[in-house]
């Protein structure tokens, strides 16, 4: 029984796996041929920047992707929080994702949060903001980095997220399309 027990356990995390890949594999593809991110179909805004920001953190890593040149480049990142009623992200401007987010500003986020079933989808523009107090929140809110990073440093990047369509989807539901 016990064998069993962890062979289904075992196919499980496979299966898992296996779906984040395509969602992240499906989600460059789109994003590397210019494909909207928001869903065709039942189009709601019912969740709001806070709700995007939670599921965010919820899952605790996501994957943003960006373009150098005509080569699409994802990688993970960790941090979102809101402040003056905007969703921020942060990096270092040494990092290659600054200079790509620098070229062009257009991006695209997805999360999936295995415990639901759900991923969301950000389709948005990035922003920078020079500000030592949009640094200094975001740090506050992510202490660890503090080791790495200073609001007054010159290399702490912090974004905010414009023109923002995020569609949630599960493999249960409807699509649910926000945009701020």
């Amino acid at each position: 029984m016990k064998i069993f027990y962890i062979n289904n356990i075992n196919h499980k995390i496979n299966t898992m796996s296996n779906i984040i890949k395509n969602i992240i594999a499906i989600s460059v593809i789109a994003f590397a041929l210019g494909l909207p991110a928001q869903a065709q179909t039942n189009e709601k805004e019912t969740t709001s920047m806070k709700e995007v920001c939670s599921f965010l953190k919820q899952c605790g890593v996501y994957y943003i992707a960006t373009v150098e040149g005509d080569q699409p480049r994802v990688r993970p990142f960790g941090t979102a929080a809101i402040y003056e009623n905007r969703l921020y992200i942060q990096t270092g401007k040494r990092k290659n994702v600054a200079k790509q987010m620098a070229a062009n500003p257009k991006v695209e986020i997805c999360a999936y949060d295995p415990s639901g079933g759900k991923w969301l989808r950000i389709e948005a523009t990035v922003v920078p903001d020079e500000r030592v107090e949009a640094k200094q929140f975001i740090l506050d809110e992510y202490p660890s980095l503090k080791g790495m990073y200073s609001a007054t440093d010159d290399n702490t990047l912090v974004l905010y997220l414009k023109n923002v369509t995020a569609t949630f989807y599960s493999f249960s539901g409807e699509p649910v399309v926000v945009k701020f």
